[in-house]
């Protein structure tokens, strides 16, 4: 398969995701002593999460790092059960990587293309492949993020 069958582009990483029982003790591993900036917050009880969001670099290169806890520790999704809970990849157009991959047998985590927790929107790859989809992220969770025009510009 030639990249030009591909009707998008993987641009760069945007995220990773670490997940934990306690933010703050990854907080203070990732602010007070790696020197990392936190730019926002997300929580959403409904997804279990109370993150961070915190970023090193700038601008198109800017590879940000969350760091996560849930909610209800005995509540899905389990945030915490996975410590490198997933990476996310930027994407010069979602919505075409979506279909073209769901055709081709990529399982998609229920939720579909949504807004994410820094305003992108997302969606993940299953960490597991299905027997009506036969492709998934081997153990990982993958986020797919829609890249912003300067982010395509810059690393498109």
């Amino acid at each position: 398969m030639s990249q030009a069958d591909r009707p998008f582009k993987v641009l760069g990483m945007q995220q990773v995701a670490i997940g934990g029982t306690d933010k703050h003790r990854l907080k203070r591993l990732w602010v007070d002593m790696l020197g990392l900036a936190q730019t926002g917050t997300f929580q959403s009880e409904r997804e279990n999460v109370d993150e961070d969001i915190l970023a090193m670099g700038r601008g198109a290169h800017a590879v940000e790092v969350d760091i996560m806890q849930p909610f209800d520790m005995a509540k899905k999704p389990a945030v915490h059960a996975t410590p490198l809970n997933h990476i996310g990849l930027w994407i010069d157009d979602l919505p075409k990587a979506v279909a073209w991959l769901t055709a081709q047998g990529v399982r998609f985590a229920p939720g579909g293309i949504r807004k994410g927790a820094a305003g992108y929107d997302i969606c993940f790859i299953h960490p597991k492949s299905s027997a009506e989809f036969p492709i998934g992220g081997e153990g990982v969770l993958i986020e797919l993020v829609q890249a912003p025009p300067e982010v395509v510009a810059a690393l498109g």
